[in-house]
């Protein structure tokens, strides 16, 4: 289980685990998902005794057909067998214990107690164990929160997480979450019109969220090494452990930028150390574009630094052209008049620049800020230069 640390308002701050499970109960969990699972894995679940051999019968003779491993025969119980008391391996010894174990675990366990351990249990892709985790994963909300959309989409997911992931493969995500309202339609789970909505439902998958990086994560290291030393490994990223500290996050952020803030200015009266590296004309191109796939779409951020390439040096204007991903933008001469190049033996009034040629060359690459008047003080890590953006047109 997830092991979590707060600030001390209370606020999440950051998360230690081996397996991201977040065990919930199955009254926490919307019926609609109950469903899409029974209905994607194992249709047959509240009926049979832990071994389905209709279902065998049915994918053993869909195998021979294909001349080959098309179709699984496992319920559900089985699933549960295999995941907590035996490992995945596929031998003929193997099946047969988890035949037998899934009978036993059925005469000792209820239906329900099954669905909570497989529910909470099962991968379901991105480092996510168990609904709860995927949902948080997925779609940025509790499991009791999901439409039945959402719902088919996660259930969607066990027979193969990496290649249905909606993150990576969101149309073959899709093909899936379609084959899953089918089978629930053709279960009289749903209706005909709710399969036909939640297919034509849009749905807004988020990325997941870093809680260790978004936060304060100097802070929250020093707490992972204390518990890990005092506590051990298996306390720490095992037992779910709740965590609260005194950090407060706002004053937390106020040191780190004013601690941020004084490096770079130190780092600026050192002087320059020159482009994070040099690419010939013939690259810059592709260079861009690859820059352009990792910012996407929306537009440059204030206070964000991006990887760009000069394109032009112009020391009779004192400009230089920065172009980052499908955006250009001139560096002023007055902005980088402390560029020089470092020398200890020389103070930095007596050594300003004077043209951007003594900076610049086409085809370096440098790291670039976005630069307006809210945006003049932004503190520069030790290695970022400060080489912002003016104007990049639309």
């Amino acid at each position: 289980m997830v092991t979590n640390v707060f600030s001390d308002d209370g606020r999440k701050i950051g998360e230690f685990f081996e397996e991201r499970r977040i065990v919930i109960p199955l009254s926490e969990m919307p019926k609609n998902l109950i469903n899409a699972f029974v209905a994607a894995e194992d249709s047959r679940f509240r009926e049979h005794p832990g071994i389905d051999i209709v279902s065998i019968l049915r994918a053993s003779l869909k195998n021979v057909q294909a001349g080959g491993i098309v179709q699984g025969g496992s319920t559900i119980t089985q699933q549960v067998t295999k995941s907590f008391l035996l490992t995945p391996e596929r031998t003929y010894k193997r099946k047969l214990k988890e035949a037998i174990l899934a009978y036993r675990i059925e005469k000792n366990f209820s239906k329900d107690e099954i669905l909570f351990l497989y529910l909470n249990q099962i991968y379901l892709g991105h480092g996510a164990y168990g609904v709860e985790s995927a949902s948080e994963n997925y779609f940025g909300k509790h499991a009791k929160d999901l439409n039945l959309a959402e719902c088919s989409m996660l259930a969607g997911l066990p027979q193969a997480p990496s290649k249905y992931s909606p993150f990576s493969f969101p149309d073959k995500a899709k093909q899936r979450q379609i084959y899953v309202l089918n089978r629930m339609k053709e279960d009289s789970l749903i209706s005909n019109l709710e399969a036909t909505d939640a297919i034509n439902l849009k749905l807004d998958i988020k990325p997941r969220k870093n809680w260790f990086i978004e936060s304060v994560p100097c802070y929250t290291e020093h707490v992972r090494r204390y518990v890990e030393k005092n506590y051990g490994k298996e306390a720490l990223y095992q037992q779910g452990l709740q965590i609260h500290t005194a950090v407060n996050i706002e004053l937390q952020k106020f040191g780190t930028d004013a601690v941020t803030l004084g490096l770079t200015d130190l780092d600026r009266r050192m002087g320059y150390r020159g482009p994070l590296k040099s690419i010939p004309g013939l690259q810059i191109e592709s260079f861009c574009r690859e820059v352009s796939e990792d910012i996407g779409n929306s537009i440059l951020e204030n206070g964000v630094s991006y990887q760009g390439v000069v394109l032009s040096v112009d020391d009779d204007h004192a400009l230089t052209r920065v172009r980052v991903g499908d955006f250009q933008g001139l560096i002023k001469l007055e902005t980088m008049t402390w560029a020089r190049k470092p020398n200890p033996e020389i103070f930095e009034y007596e050594a300003k620049v004077k043209k951007p040629s003594q900076v610049f060359r086409t085809g370096d690459v440098i790291l670039v800020k976005l630069l307006n008047d809210s945006a003049k003080t932004m503190p520069l890590n030790s290695r970022w230069t400060r080489n912002p953006l003016q104007n990049p047109p639309c």
